[in-house]
């Protein structure tokens, strides 16, 4: 039986990286991305091997239309990845009002919109899933990424409450939390601003967005079968 996974957030490294091993295992795919379409022509070019359907959608999840347009573009769906995301950075006093309503949509409104509407086709599989992609600062936050880490807190609550509400219905609901990792968000840091972030982490260096897919897909494999309701941080050592 085919089963049918939406990644949002696809065209950037982690819901990449997640596409591409979900993919392997032979998941068909929905590509949600907002803007870089031109990477999720790259990605399904490099998905073409694969003995697998792969839908690209675009749409504006940090807009209330944003979730309409998805959500019409889905059919059968057995797991949801919500790798959507920006981090505002800079004071909270200097924070504009816009700038903080659209972390709010892009992070919780639009997330909690889809997960309550795809609800019932997720619970048509006795075994599906729902994995939000959060940060250690939505763990232990952080100065300067307040709205940030608010919002990221907000996944990981939105994570245990309702993994107990649908457990009966065989879907397990799971958060993974990456520290830094190597994708487009640390590109506002110079290399010497990243060399002293890399000294604060006990391992030593930056996550490969494809660890963080690694996570992702251990927690939807038979695996973790008994695991729900769980935050899986991977970050290093930087947070415990």
């Amino acid at each position: 039986m085919k089963r049918f996974a939406l990644i949002t957030g696809a065209s950037g490294g982690i819901g990449a990286a997640t596409a591409k091993i979900l993919a392997k295992e032979n998941w068909n795919l929905y590509l949600h991305y907002h803007s870089n379409g031109k990477r999720i022509s790259e990605l399904m070019n490099e998905l073409k091997g694969y003995p697998i359907e792969v839908i690209p959608i675009q749409a504006d999840l940090s807009v209330e239309d944003g979730c309409r347009q998805l959500l019409q573009n889905i059919f059968q769906l057995d797991a949801i990845v919500y790798s959507s995301g920006n981090a505002p950075f800079g004071l909270f006093s200097d924070l504009e009002d816009e700038t903080m309503e659209t972390a709010i949509q892009l992070h919780v409104k639009s997330p909690l919109i889809l997960v309550r509407n795809l609800l019932p086709k997720l619970m048509r599989n006795p075994r599906s899933h729902i994995i939000m992609i959060s940060s250690v600062w939505g763990q232990t936050g952080a100065a300067c990424e307040v709205i940030y880490s608010t919002v990221k807190g907000a996944q990981i609550s939105f994570t245990k409450a309702l993994s107990k509400e649908v457990a009966g219905s065989g879907v397990r609901v799971n958060c993974v939390a990456p520290g830094a990792v190597e994708t487009g968000m640390l590109n506002r840091f110079t290399e010497e601003e990243l060399e002293q972030l890399q000294d604060e982490i006990p391992l030593g260096r930056l996550a490969a967005p494809e660890e963080i897919a690694d996570t992702v897909s251990f927690l939807m494999s038979p695996k973790a079968a008994y695991i729900t309701g769980q935050v899986i941080a991977v970050n290093g050592g930087w947070y415990t």
